[in-house]
């Protein structure tokens, strides 16, 4: 038996805002999320624009022997589970009483694994690095932490697929409630925002360096853009199955519909054209809908002159001359990279349950390739029942997730 997946539950710690209401209005006004850091200049960064994602204080609400295991990461994907948690109605005393599992996206944990070794080298002693520090730097830390701290009993995953981290743990979850074997699986993904998590990225000038305009430097699909923005947080999703969240009276926000996936099985960074089309392929027909359903599409569209055109040329193929609204929230958000499949179907939400597709700001003339698609420049009130959003990493993995509205 075959059980449709809902979703009852939603929290998000972005650049954007903190509050599902903050960053529908950031969304609804173009409002965007990057700002330049002096801080990453004076170290050495190339491009010191970033994600401005607000700092998290704990103190108030865990006990530091709790703190000790948690990574930045961590925290945030504390916060954002929590307001997810809240909205689904999901108190201490139900974790406590049923089996609720957790797949959470996460790919890198760097900074606490530096101040760790730091600590050992300095004092030429293992000690050194804390008793914290073994939980705090494997790639598991936030499925870990969060399975402790809610108590959760259920399956305890970390998916680790580069970008697409966070969009793979809600095909997962997905796929472990249709066939039964979880009724409730807590989901989504997180990435730290500090200034040592994506130094490699800046040294192999992947980011743009429009630091004179920071919130026009992310350009998604635009003709003159000159590479992504690094931003983070965390993103969580409450999935069930539909009978499960009908059998305790939860609002249901959407459904899942389907998951595709597929690897590109060639270049470590150079995606394809191939693997992103069968990627898509396979999400309409797990979904069991043809492209003309589609009535909006949250693209992967990262910024990068490569990564856009590839992209835009697999939607392309797909979806031919229907041409359904495109936009990448990433203009607005930066590159949330492990986060950023979970907290593009929020934002993709948000959007369809209030009738708008946020802007792609910053998308100004199309290239030869990006003209083929419909992208949308501003915020446009729009009324659509499903919408497709692409995660697409390093070493050629893919993730394609259609999600409709309540049933």
């Amino acid at each position: 038996m075959s059980h449709r997946v809902v979703i009852t539950g939603m929290g998000l710690w972005s650049c954007l805002g903190t509050s599902l209401q903050d960053v529908r209005d950031a969304l609804y006004t173009g409002r965007s999320g990057i700002i330049y850091s002096p801080e990453r200049k004076e170290a050495g960064y190339r491009s010191a624009l970033v994600g401005d994602v607000p700092a998290v204080d704990l103190k108030p609400l865990l006990h530091r022997k709790l703190r000790n295991s948690m990574p930045e990461a961590a925290q945030y994907a504390y916060m954002s589970t929590l307001q997810a948690l809240g909205q689904a109605g999901l108190d201490e005393d139900f974790l406590l009483r049923n089996e609720v599992g957790i797949i959470f996206g996460n790919d890198s944990v760097v900074h606490a694994t530096m101040i760790g070794l730091d600590k050992f080298r300095a004092a030429r002693d293992t000690v050194a690095c804390g008793s914290g520090a073994i939980f705090q730097t494997m790639d598991s830390t936030i499925s870990m932490n969060l399975a402790c701290l809610f108590h959760l009993r259920g399956i305890n995953l970390t998916t680790a697929a580069a970008c697409a981290s966070s969009s793979q743990s809600i095909g997962l979850a997905t796929t472990l409630i249709r066939h039964g074997m979880q009724e409730c699986i807590i989901c989504g993904g997180a990435e730290e925002n500090n200034l040592y998590g994506i130094a490699a990225f800046d040294g192999i000038q992947a980011f743009s360096v429009r630091e004179d305009a920071p919130a026009e430097a992310s350009r998604p699909f635009d003709r003159d853009r000159d590479g992504l923005v690094p931003s983070g947080g965390a993103a969580t999703l409450v999935l069930e199955s539909y009978e499960h969240a009908v059998r305790r009276g939860a609002t249901i926000l959407a459904e899942v519909r389907g998951w595709g996936f597929s690897g590109n099985g060639d270049h470590l960074s150079t995606p394809s054209v191939e693997g992103p089309t069968r990627s898509l392929i396979n999400c309409l027909n797990d979904a069991a809908l043809t492209p003309k359903d589609i009535g909006y599409i949250n693209a992967h569209a990262t910024s990068t002159v490569i990564g856009d055109q590839r992209e835009a040329e697999a939607i392309a193929q797909v979806f031919g001359d229907l041409r359904p609204p495109v936009t990448s929230t990433k203009s607005q958000t930066g590159h949330e990279m492990w986060m950023a499949g979970a907290s593009e179907v929020i934002y993709s939400i948000i959007m369809m349950n209030n009738h708008f597709v946020a802007g792609n700001i910053n998308f100004h003339n199309p290239d030869d390739t990006t003209a083929r698609l419909n992208i949308i420049p501003e915020t446009r009130p729009l009324h659509f029942d499903t919408f497709l959003s692409n995660s697409f990493g390093f070493g050629g993995t893919n993730s394609t997730l259609i999600v409709s509205k309540a049933p």
